[in-house]
């Protein structure tokens, strides 16, 4: 039976990914740095755990040399992104992440023609936003002829959990990035635009998703801007380091996560969808164990790919409580 490793498997998300994970009948392997909490984790659940650093590459090869398809959970991913890919590709395992981070996709892009030639794929944002609003675009663009420009607006409720914040806040200097003309270029990060989530228009910051580089990729859509809304807790004060792990599932459950699409082609042609669903914690570990079952399940193609291009726009509408729907259909 093919083997799963999950990277970060005793944080927040990891954790719930590998319950998923294990939930769906899968063989999996709990991975990371803190070799305690993962025995504590896999004795629990008995399975197999594996602690390892990722500052020597021969140990890393070590650690995956029985793995078939590897998922990183494990933030910053702007130190663990490239480690864990480039071994991924030595030793011929397929790659998967959900890092809301640009790294993960830049290494990707980079790392894209090795990865085909040693038959291995590059799947970062298997789940969350970029699932999300990559299958919301790629519903939008195929209902509008000859699409030339897309903004992307994210609704995020609820409150943090401790990894995300602590990812967000060593990334608070990254630019704020757009895509005109099929380049990235920086923006004013004090430009607002209004996106209505289905009650009424609420304003919104421009930021840098990784849908400045996925949905580019899927689409070739060449003007892209992401923003987002943010009506939960906002970001946490104080020492990151005592929040708590994450939000309770019954906070989740009364957290609900949009997205909004807004896509114009050349003759000014106006189209607008909405995705309505389970909160983002939810959705990024529902997504993150489907992807692992169906990448293992042989559903893969060497080389840097995106979830909704890979799985087809539908994929984020199989997970969970998940509908997309053209924005005149609600009234």
């Amino acid at each position: 039976m093919k083997k799963l490793m999950i990277y970060g498997a005793s944080g927040y998300t990891g954790a719930m990914i590998a319950r998923h994970a294990q939930e769906a009948g899968l063989q999996i392997i709990v991975a990371g740095r803190d070799g305690e909490k993962l025995a504590a984790m896999a004795l629990k659940m008995d399975i197999a755990f594996r602690a390892f650093s990722l500052d020597d590459p021969d140990t890393i090869d070590s650690a995956l040399e029985d793995i078939d398809v590897l998922i990183n959970c494990a933030g910053p991913f702007m130190y663990t992104a490239k480690p864990l890919i480039t071994a991924a590709i030595r030793q011929k395992v397929h790659y998967l992440d959900v890092a809301a981070e640009l790294d993960s996709y830049q290494f990707a892009e980079i790392f894209d023609d090795v990865a085909v030639s040693a038959g291995v794929m590059l799947l970062p944002g298997c789940g969350g936003s970029v699932a999300m609003l990559g299958c919301l675009a790629a519903h939008a663009a195929a209902k509008i002829k000859n699409p030339a420009r897309i903004s992307l607006a994210l609704h995020v409720t609820g409150t943090m959990s401790r990894g995300s914040a602590v990812s967000a806040s060593e990334n608070l200097s990254t630019e704020c990035l757009l895509r005109r003309n099929g380049q990235l270029m920086q923006r004013e990060s004090t430009e607002l635009q209004n996106f209505d989530f289905g009650k009424g228009p609420q304003a919104c910051f421009p930021v840098t998703l990784p849908d400045v580089i996925t949905i580019w990729k899927a689409t070739e859509i060449p003007d892209i801007e992401t923003f987002v809304y943010l009506s939960g807790e906002g970001f946490p004060q104080g020492n990151l380091a005592d929040l708590p792990d994450g939000p309770t599932a019954q906070e989740r459950k009364g957290s609900r996560y949009q997205a909004v699409a807004e896509v114009m082609n050349a003759d000014g042609d106006t189209l607008r969808m909405l995705l309505d669903t389970v909160n983002g914690y939810s959705f990024t570990a529902l997504a993150a164990a489907e992807a692992g079952r169906r990448v293992l399940a042989g559903e893969c193609r060497p080389g840097f790919h995106t979830p909704a291009g890979l799985f087809g726009k539908h994929f984020a509408e199989t997970i969970a409580d998940t509908r997309i729907v053209a924005f005149d259909d609600l009234h």
